[in-house]
């Protein structure tokens, strides 16, 4: 069985205590790798690598560190259907929905940032007959970057990118569940000539070293995508110690259809809104709002569609659906559906765990569920749920429309369906959503600021936003003669 290694000033290094964790493939429910338990030591190792690779990465030009990552977009091109493999056996996707999203999302964000750095440029004010001020951006340092299981290397890399495009070391943490594309990923930085040290990739639980690299004062600051319990814990440790924090935290999605859709056209953009990635994305629509004008007609029509998409394995071309992430986690999902069921909930289609022939028989399967019959106040409406479950539920007015959508402690995205442009923008403008598409779903532009309000997050990812994060501006005045 393959034992993962920590990245380490350049080498890989087994932990120090010599203690491992499991790696499942939800695929299958077996055990296929390790990974390290890091703690302390590891983390120590990390910092003193980090610190003495600062002043040579932060010292190089933009034009070096940019080269430098464009040959580690290039490397992770090279190896494509290497990362596309071994991001579906560890999370449990579709290899199709890899091969289209996430490995070529991971590329872009490197190559994006290798290049957006070389046009990054900060102020100057000038006061006439005064003198001039001027604003410098530098790197922080040290920074810690944490990410989710969800949607691994596409994360992963949305922070060190940027992080490392600004001149800072990056000590990074991916999920203990999916851990195994930053482990590659360690691979193609030391290949593409990533100084030792620049990059640390520490693996392990959160409890144990994604919270030690919170508290640790000599990273000065931490970008953390995750739950929002989670993202709470590491707002109390760190701020405290006056670190930068970027929090991108959960939701509970919106989705708002008008009576003028094209519902044929709506119910296919509704299911990819819906079930990408089994529902495992912070950004997936739970929440469909139907203007009862069509509400029967939509429902029928959103039902026979999702009753009928393919669940299997990720290897399937034909998978619509794979594997959840875990067991737990699929415990957990099933747990809200029968919380549903007791608050007055009716399963319309799925509401089950899928069963497939081995060697999958043992997977983390469900079938997509949709749900009718709650008020939008009920837990099932108001807590993440994060997997392949979504309700229903009738609005006549936009106001009321409006009331429900943003009646929710989350305000990462929505998303608004309607041909009339002026119901468009009315919507869009007092929806309390960090994020709002209309006729559209997950259409990313890598320069725009990506984030929530209320208890989805704080401060903002993607573009300026990241490099601004990265860096502390100085402000210099110079007064004339």
């Amino acid at each position: 069985m393959e034992l993962l290694e920590n990245f380490i000033n350049g080498e890989f290094h087994a932990p120090v205590s010599g203690l491992y964790i499991d790696n499942v493939e939800p695929a299958t429910g077996a055990v296929y790798s390790k990974i390290p338990r890091s703690g302390d030591e590891d983390l120590s190792m990390a910092v003193l690598a980090s610190e003495k690779a600062f002043p040579i990465w932060s010292g190089m030009s933009v034009n070096e560190r940019s080269a430098i990552l464009l040959r580690l977009a290039a490397g992770i091109e090279s190896r494509m259907d290497e990362f596309v493999k071994a991001e579906s056996k560890d999370n449990g996707k579709p290899e199709k929905l890899a091969a289209h999203v996430d490995i070529p999302r991971a590329i872009s964000n490197f190559h994006f940032f290798a290049t957006a750095i070389e046009h990054f440029a900060s102020e100057s004010h000038y006061m006439e007959n005064v003198g001039v001020n001027f604003t410098t951006r530098r790197p922080i340092g040290v920074v810690g970057c944490i990410s989710p299981w969800n949607l691994p290397l596409y994360l992963f890399s949305w922070k060190i990118a940027p992080a490392l495009a600004a001149g800072n070391c990056v000590i990074a943490k991916p999920s203990e569940i999916t851990p195994y594309t930053a482990f590659l990923l360690g691979q193609v930085a030391k290949e593409a000539g990533l100084p030792p040290g620049v990059l640390n990739i520490l693996h392990g639980t959160g409890p144990e070293i994604g919270n030690a690299m919170v508290a640790h004062p000599k990273i000065k600051a931490i970008s953390f995508t995750g739950g929002t319990a989670t993202g709470k814990h590491i707002a109390k440790v760190a701020a405290p110690m006056f670190k930068k924090l970027s929090l991108e935290l959960g939701g509970k999605n919106p989705t708002i259809i008008f009576p003028d859709v094209d519902i044929e056209q709506t119910v296919k953009e509704i299911f990819r809104s819906s079930f990408s990635n089994q529902g495992q994305i912070c950004l997936c629509g739970s929440r469909i709002f139907i203007h009862n004008d069509i509400y029967d007609t939509f429902k029928s029509a959103f039902v026979n569609w999702v009753s009928s998409a393919k669940v299997s394995n990720p290897t399937d071309p034909k998978a619509q659906i794979g594997a959840v992430v875990s067991k737990a986690h699929m415990e957990k999902v099933l747990g809200y559906i029968e919380l549903a069921k007791s608050e007055g909930g009716n399963v319309l289609t799925g509401g089950k765990r899928v069963f497939l022939e081995a060697p999958y028989d043992e997977g983390y399967y469900l079938a997509p569920t949709i749900i009718e019959g709650l008020t939008n106040e009920c837990r099932t409406n108001q807590e993440e749920i994060f997997g392949p479950v979504v309700t229903l539920m009738p609005f006549s007015t936009e106001e009321e429309v409006l009331a429900m959508a943003n009646d929710t402690r989350y305000g990462l995205a929505a998303s608004v369906w309607t041909k009339d442009l002026n119901t468009a923008h009315r919507m869009a403008d007092r929806l309390e959503m960090g994020i709002v598409w209309v006729n559209s779903w997950l259409v990313r532009d890598l320069r725009t600021p990506f984030g929530g309000m209320k208890d989805s997050g704080v401060g903002r990812e993607g573009g300026w936003e990241a490099l601004r994060f990265f860096t502390e501006p100085k402000n210099i005045f110079i007064k004339y003669e």
